[in-house]
């Protein structure tokens, strides 16, 4: 993802998909009907959606360090647009699109990585983040319900997988926007912006009471990506576990290279990629490669804490490792 792609070019960061014709709308029948299934070919191959890195020019962007000089609001969500492979589900299509169209929900996105990383110094927490977090979402969701993991909102209403991608899809990119108001606590500050949104988002693609059980499951994947955040559906352990996989170099690139070294910018650092593919044993296999063993903090401390209480624990078999024969030297040396 090295430049925001201008409207009509091929962006590369999302697999193309020439099976699935746009379609120009939804019927009027409440009850859209599912469009065919994802291929039953058990090899998915790599998501290209969840962008290599370095570098990530969309964090570049956003000049959030807090030496830069600062963007004026409008300009810095001109651009702004997430981006997923829909795989033929047109309720996610027409959602995302509503998503693409509210300007109020990309300021959202803006003051919540002006607050975390500009002016706390955190990681990104900027609309690039969002777009990762959703992409390593769906993926997870489609690598998990191939295996015969059943989605909640199929196991206790009925619904399809393609309503459980939308539940995940609106955790997603939902679930850190009350970093807008504070750090502390912001699930909860997510909660009740995302409440004032989620209905009329949800319009073009659902009707009642439908909508309301796909905005109710969002908003309890909101609250559940927290740290005890106990999820107790399929859909919200996805959305838990995706947020702690935006752990590679980019997201911390920012407070590491303007000096704000803790062990969470270093850590952060020291993670070169992250690959989620098939398991052979397990439903999904996520490959983690580090640098240097700080990043052993980001697997052990922060993954393993989302994942452990995600209700995913037995279906992902998470493996870390450093490759090259001597470890990076990230810093020379650290004063207290």
């Amino acid at each position: 993802m090295d430049e925001l792609e201008e409207p009509g070019q091929d962006d590369p960061a999302i697999p193309d998909d020439p099976a699935i014709p746009d379609d120009p709308a939804i019927p009027d029948d409440p009850a859209i009907p599912d469009d065919p299934a994802i291929p039953d070919d058990p090899a998915i191959p790599d998501d290209p959606a969840i962008p290599d890195d370095p570098p990530f020019a969309g964090r570049d962007m956003q000049r959030l360090d807090r030496l830069d000089p600062p963007i004026p609001p409008r300009e810095a969500i001109a651009e702004v647009r997430v981006r997923a492979p829909t795989r033929g589900n047109r309720r996610l299509e027409r959602f995302l699109e509503a998503v693409n169209a509210d300007t109020h929900v990309k300021a959202l996105w803006h003051v919540s990585a002006v607050n975390a990383s500009r002016r706390l110094g955190m990681s990104d927490h900027s609309w690039v983040h969002i777009q990762i977090v959703l992409n390593i979402g769906l993926r997870l969701a489609r690598l998990l319900f191939r295996r015969g993991v059943t989605p909640s909102v199929t196991a206790d209403y009925g619904m399809t997988d393609h309503d459980a991608e939308v539940v995940i899809a609106a955790g997603c990119l939902f679930h850190c926007v009350g970093m807008s108001i504070h750090r502390d606590d912001h699930e909860r500050y997510s909660l009740f912006l995302t409440a004032d949104m989620l209905d009329s988002l949800l319009a073009g693609a659902y009707e009642e009471p439908e909508r309301t059980v796909i905005a109710s499951d969002a908003m309890h994947a909101i609250i559940g990506h927290r740290r005890k955040g106990a999820p107790f559906t399929v859909e919200a352990g996805i959305v838990r576990v995706a947020d702690a996989l935006d752990m590679a170099r980019g997201r911390s690139r920012v407070p590491f290279e303007s000096g704000r070294l803790n062990i969470h910018s270093l850590s952060a650092y020291a993670i070169e990629d992250v690959k989620i593919s098939p398991g052979t044993d397990r439903a999904v296999r996520v490959e983690i490669a580090m640098s240097n063993s700080a990043g052993i903090y980001q697997v052990d401390e922060l993954l393993a804490t989302k994942l452990r209480g995600s209700g995913l624990e037995e279906h992902l078999e998470v493996i870390a490792r450093i490759d090259a024969e001597h470890e990076q030297r990230l810093i020379p040396v650290f004063r207290i």
